[in-house]
């Protein structure tokens, strides 16, 4: 199958997701994962410690897991480049890029519902 993490698949294979939209939350969901997929879709390529200081509350143990679970479930790709020190590198894959016009909605959908919330 896919590239998806291994607890996915078993969902998947068990029948356990009841429509294709728990599919996509189990992929993208987290406080993190879509601010980490939106900045790779809008900024291009970024290093770990680039992701960082765009997401200054994140901890790096946090960073990592959402990181690899991205990875894992082949919407993002993670280069590590041979040198000393080494340079690792995170960017979208073409499947990742197909989850940008859903966070160009959610991303809309947000700031027009700020700015109503403040006209109140």
């Amino acid at each position: 199958m896919a590239d998806l993490r291994e607890e996915i698949l078993n969902k998947l294979k068990n029948g356990d997701f009841n429509c294709e939209k728990e599919l996509t939350l189990s992929i993208i969901g987290g406080k993190w994962k879509l601010i980490i997929l939106w900045h790779l879709g809008k900024e291009g390529p970024q290093r770990f410690s680039e992701l960082q200081r765009l997401l200054p509350k994140i901890t790096h143990k946090m960073l990592t897991s959402q990181l690899k679970e991205l990875t894992d479930d082949g919407i993002i790709h993670r280069e590590v480049y041979p040198e000393v020190p080494p340079k690792v590198e995170y960017s979208m894959t073409e499947l990742g890029l197909t989850l940008m016009p859903i966070l160009e909605l959610m991303y809309d959908w947000g700031k027009k519902r700020i700015e109503d919330i403040k006209k109140q």
